[in-house]
């Protein structure tokens, strides 16, 4: 009988740790990583580029929801609220900005260490002084 209740413990336990696994091995998968995407514009205005850039995660194995997030910021055109809308995404903590040339300035002056891509010209858009 002593038996029996010690085998019977033993076999909580062990399905107690098998349940709790899963759990535990979750908790421990790094967080997905969140691009976050700057525009002077609005979504509307920019969606056929948002939408090739959307491919091209995919192209590069990149899902929106399964393995990579995306949080949109749109100025509408109010070039004002640039700053707030960078500030707000680095309180998201993104792995990277994404902007276009009139949310450059405003990344470059919100971040000295998360990256900064833009598909427009370096130079122009204020990310770089010179392609040397």
């Amino acid at each position: 009988m002593q038996l029996d209740r010690l085998r019977r413990r033993e076999l909580v336990m062990l399905l107690g740790g098998a349940a709790a696994w899963p759990v535990t091995a979750r908790a421990r998968q790094p967080a997905m990583p969140v691009i976050g995407f700057l525009n002077g514009t609005s979504a509307d205005a920019f969606a056929h580029p948002r939408n090739g850039f959307i491919q091209g995660l995919k192209e590069s194995s990149h899902f929106v929801g399964q393995n990579v997030a995306i949080e949109y910021r749109w100025a509408e055109g109010q070039y004002d609220r640039l700053p707030a809308l960078a500030a707000d995404l680095l309180r998201r903590q993104v792995a990277v900005l994404v902007v276009n040339n009139a949310a450059a300035p405003a990344a470059m002056a919100a971040t000295a260490t998360i990256p900064i891509a833009s598909g427009a010209d370096p130079v122009k858009s204020g990310l770089v002084v010179s392609l040397e």
